[in-house]
Formats: structure tokens, sequence, C-alpha cells
């Protein structure tokens, strides 16, 4: 989120896909913060934050999310947020049903969360999920359709416990918690737009390589990530999407099951672990590290359509002898030429890599690409030049302020 601050001035932060599966924690003003619903922006205080119609809602724990961050100073975030009527609610039995469901998969579980959200996308999909206008609506009609949707789920999940009544009593005490602030946030987004002078910031909850589609797949998460879900989950139209900044780190982490080629199950790779504090955020998990993979950053950019890269957590690798990158794989003797869809195909996969001297200091306090160790800026230049993407931020910290940006 820090690299969103240095992109414009904006009026606008929005978030369109995922859940509370997805964390990011913001330093700023000397404060530590933790966000999953709420969009970054809400620490912005001249600043309208939207939960878009793409977003799948938990909330008791967005309730828990406001009053952790009204706690960590920001009493107004309620006035400045505009959730979707569109938006589809997670329930606590979606979360039970998601636990259950990774149990069944005994040794080939995915590493969910276990916050509802596949449970909560497959409803919407059936078309028997329940929506926040829904929720706000008739009240009668909210109970008939939860009492289907709970009785659907204890056909499939004899075990599943449900308090019908007394989730009901609380989802209509919620219902008038929240509703002040639902909006058909189509129209206010559309409404900003029109005006010609908002700049309105789209906040990715995950990593493309856990799209539905076009990630690792079974090992993805159930919501469209990429730059496809700005419209789908906001309901902005296509060509008014003018910058598409892709975020990587100066390495590649991962959190959950699945393969990735450059995986480090070496001391390096705790290393990387231990200085990048590479705990997740929702889950407190371990992600794995790996080095910088081109063959991932090349494929997201041809779905994306990347005008700049930010490369963040250049700074963890100041004590690194060498520092690689990953240029292309070798299956059975080939080249590969994209990125395979057969995730299998990842665990037999050899890494061609490019290696590089490290830079062995501390760039912590570089403010101007210029301020970098020679062999940090030739770093960032051989990504540019491997992957024909500009790099546009640098990423040498943890506060707002340790970013370098070059244009």
């Amino acid at each position: 989120m820090k690299i969103c601050w240095t992109l414009i001035p904006f009026e606008c932060y929005c978030q369109f896909a995922g859940g509370n599966n997805a964390g990011h924690t913001v330093v700023a003003n000397g404060k530590t913060y933790h966000f999953h619903l709420l969009p970054s922006g809400i620490i912005q205080s001249n600043c309208v934050s939207v939960i878009g119609n793409g977003v799948v809602i938990h909330i008791p724990g967005l309730l828990a999310e406001i009053e952790a961050v009204k706690e960590n100073g920001i009493q107004d975030c309620w006035s400045r947020l505009k959730i979707s009527d569109r938006a589809h609610l997670v329930f606590d039995f979606h979360q039970q049903a998601d636990g259950m469901l990774e149990l069944e998969k005994g040794d080939a579980k995915i590493g969910t969360t276990k916050k509802g959200i596949g449970p909560a996308y497959s409803t919407k999909a059936s078309r028997t999920g329940l929506r926040i206008c829904d929720l706000i609506g008739n009240f009668e009609e909210f109970a008939r359709k939860f009492k289907v949707l709970v009785d659907g789920y204890q056909k499939r999940f004899s075990q599943l416990e449900v308090n019908i009544e007394q989730e009901l009593e609380r989802y209509k005490n919620y219902a008038e918690v929240i509703r002040p602030y639902v909006d058909d946030t189509v129209y206010f987004l559309a409404e900003e737009l029109k005006k010609g002078n908002k700049n309105i910031i789209v906040e990715g909850a995950n990593a493309v390589m856990l799209d539905l589609d076009f990630g690792t797949y079974p090992f993805v998460t159930s919501s469209s990530c990429g730059v496809g879900g700005v419209s789908t989950g906001l309901g902005i139209p296509p060509q008014l999407i003018q910058n598409v900044v892709g975020i990587c780190k100066a390495y590649i982490t991962r959190v959950g099951g699945g393969d990735f080629p450059t995986y480090l199950d070496s001391e390096i790779g705790t290393k990387l672990q231990d200085i990048g504090q590479e705990f997740g955020t929702t889950t407190g998990r371990r992600r794995r590290c790996g080095w910088l993979d081109l063959v991932v950053l090349d494929y997201v950019n041809r779905i994306s359509g990347l005008t700049s890269i930010a490369v963040t957590k250049l700074d963890v690798m100041d004590t690194f002898e060498e520092v690689k990158i990953g240029i292309a794989y070798i299956h059975n003797g080939k080249r590969l030429k994209s990125f395979p869809a057969d995730h299998s195909i990842l665990s037999e996969v050899e890494v061609e890599y490019v290696t590089m001297p490290g830079w062995k200091q501390n760039i912590g306090d570089c403010r101007q690409f210029s301020d970098l160790p020679a062999n940090a800026q030739a770093y960032i230049l051989k990504i540019e030049e491997l992957s024909g993407i500009l790099v546009q931020f640098i990423g040498v910290g943890k506060s707002r302020d340790a970013t370098i940006k070059r244009f």
C-alpha cells in the first residue's frame, strides 16, 4: 500500500475482490496497521474508501477490524467508508465448512486460510448467496434465504451446527450498524470518474498467481485477482483504467500450498524469511521464499498489461554475497515458452538463473536511485532488461518514505 502513497494524490481508494483471507501490513505515521477487508486508504483522512461488489464480507471480521483501526487512532473511518450493496456475505458456517473441506483433502490440502472465502464465492456462483442489499432490505426474506442456505450446507456437512435464531438476531443488529455506510458503489464511482479530476486507486487483495483463472490452480483463491477483476469487482469500465502498477518483492514468497520453482529450501530461504519478517498478516503462517522469478513476472505482465512495476523489500537482501534471478524453466530438456497451466509441471522443472554480486551494505537511507550501491542498481536494471518493464518504485524499508521513485 505504501507504493500507492507515492503514485499520485488520490481521493478514493478501492478494494475489488477477496475477503478477510488477504492481509496488508502498513507502517504509517509511526504506527503499524493490519488490513484485511478495509481498504488501506482508510488511514488517509481526505480519502473515501470503497469495498466493492467483488469483495465477500464477513461482517463480524469487518467490525473487529474497524475497532482495531479506531484504537490505533483513526476515529472517523466509518464516515469515509462505502460498502457496496452488491457485495456478498461470508457467514460463520462458511468458515466452518472451509475447514471441513480442507480436512477432506488430506495430504492434497490447499492451505486455505479457513476464512470461508471459497464457500462464500461458491454460493455466489450457485446463485444461492446473500448480499448486503438482502441484509438491509426485507429482513423476513433475508431470514428465509438464510435458512435455506444453512439447510443446504447442513445436508452437505452433517457435523455442521448453526444456531439459526441466534445468527439471525446477530445479523438483524449488524444490518442497523452498517446501513448508513452501504451505497451503490458502481454509481458512486461512475459519478466520481465523470468529474474528470478525481484520482482513484484500486488495491489488489491477492497476487495474480492466486487468481482463480490464471493462478497456480488449484492452489489459488476464489476470485479474480488481476486487473480484469477491477471491472467485475467495482464496475469500472476497462478503458478508464489508465495505469497498472505491478507490485513484486525483490524475491518471491508464497503462503499456503503449491509448488513454486525458485523456492529456497535452504539457509538462504530462511534468511529471507527472517530478515523480511515473512509471516502472513492473516494467518501468521511462515511464508516460503525464493529468488525472483521472471517467468512469473512475464506471465503476469501478459495478463495485466503492466505500465510499470514496484520492486519492494530490496533492503532485505543487503547482506547477501550474491543474488539470483530465475529467467527460464527447463522441462524434460526443453525450455518452456510460458508459465505452464499444469501445476504438476512446476515440481519437475529446472530453473535457469542469472547470478549477480550482492551490494553488501545498508540501503535503508537511500531515497534516489543514484544513492543505491552500484550492484543494487545493476540488479534493478537487470530486472528491467529481462522483463521489458520499467521499475518505477523501489522499496528500501518498512516506512512510507522508504521508497525510491524513479519517474
